[in-house]
Order: C-alpha cells, then sequence, then structure tokens
C-alpha cells in the first residue's frame, strides 16, 4: 500500500513538473520582426512590411571603423540582389565611438566615399540599456525564436528571410559578398 501511495504522489509531482515546464515553454512568444518601428537616416519612418518577400541583412555600421570599407561590398551586394535583398545599414557609435557624425555628415560620408544608396536608418543602440527595440529582436531568441546573440563590433551582419524569420549571424570579419552570405541570398 506504501507503494502506491509513493507511485502515486511521484506521478502526481511528475504531472505537474511536466506541466508547468510546458506552460514555461509556450510563455515563450515570437514577435515579428515587422511590426517593429525605426527611422530612417533622414527622419522618416520605416515600414520593415514593405520588404515582406525579400530578405534583409542588417549592418550596424559606423564611418571611422576598420571595416568601413565593406560599405562598398554592401553596396554591390545591395545592386546585384535588390530583387532578392534589401540591405540595410544601421548607424551605431557604441563600438570605439566609431561613428561620431550627425546624420548628414554620415548620409554625406556613405554616399561621397562607397556610392552608398541603400537604405539607411537613424543612429541607434545595438546593445545595452537603450538597445534598439530591432536589435532586442534580432539578439534574443525569445523575441526571433530562432537563436540569441550578443553584437560584438561594428559591421556583425543579420539576415533575414522573406517571411521575417531570423536565418543568422555573421560577424565583423564575415565580408558582405563571401559565400556564406550569397549562397544564402541566392
Amino acid at each position: 500500500m506504501k507503494i502506491l501511495k509513493i507511485i502515486t504522489i511521484v506521478c502526481v509531482f511528475t504531472s505537474i513538473f511536466t506541466s508547468c515546464a510546458q506552460e514555461k515553454k509556450n510563455t515563450i512568444k515570437t514577435t515579428s520582426m515587422y511590426n517593429i518601428e525605426i527611422n530612417s537616416l533622414t527622419g522618416e519612418t520605416i515600414d520593415l512590411n514593405q520588404f515582406k518577400g525579400k530578405k534583409i541583412l542588417f549592418v550596424n555600421v559606423a564611418s571611422e571603423c576598420g571595416f568601413t570599407p565593406q560599405y562598398k561590398d554592401l553596396q554591390k551586394l545591395h545592386e546585384t540582389y535588390k530583387e532578392k535583398l534589401v540591405v540595410i545599414g544601421l548607424p551605431c557609435n557604441q563600438f570605439g565611438e566609431q561613428e561620431s557624425g550627425t546624420a548628414t555628415q554620415i548620409k554625406s560620408f556613405c554616399e561621397k566615399n562607397y556610392g552608398v544608396d541603400f537604405l539607411m536608418t537613424e543612429k541607434i543602440d545595438v546593445k545595452g540599456e537603450n538597445q534598439h527595440p530591432l536589435y532586442a529582436w534580432l539578439t534574443q531568441k525569445e523575441m526571433n525564436g530562432v537563436m540569441s546573440s550578443s553584437v560584438k563590433w561594428n559591421f556583425q551582419k543579420y539576415l533575414v528571410d522573406e517571411n521575417g524569420k531570423l536565418i543568422d549571424v555573421f560577424y565583423s570579419i564575415t565580408e558582405p559578398l563571401s559565400d556564406k552570405i550569397v549562397n544564402l541570398v541566392k
């Protein structure tokens, strides 16, 4: 009789534990990247919904970084795959204060030095207390449903698929025209 009571108690606790674990698992709900608001470098609101059906490459950028020449290949990627891909540069001054310019200065620098005409956003924080909601989505599995990551430096890249699902993250050393990125874009 004691064994039957012990088995019953173990079964009840197992059932409760399993139910609680399932509830916790179900509370992790991804959110849609398309619902996040961000402004362009010139101050207009960017509706990310307009890019449904295309992949998006988000890149935190800076004008005074050793990786700044990647602007050239980002522009080429943009021109080559514009039917399938949207490249979005997000200026950030959090790494070595390498993007200290104003919106006008950033725009002028990118156009003059690299011919950039892909979409650029307002200057944002990609980590920390004032992290922009877009980067919260890109870096937190609880929001994107795929993976967590941290932004390590300027020119880190996040690729999102045509349906707004995070595909992968590429660190600064990965060139925009690398096979890793291009093969996922094609």
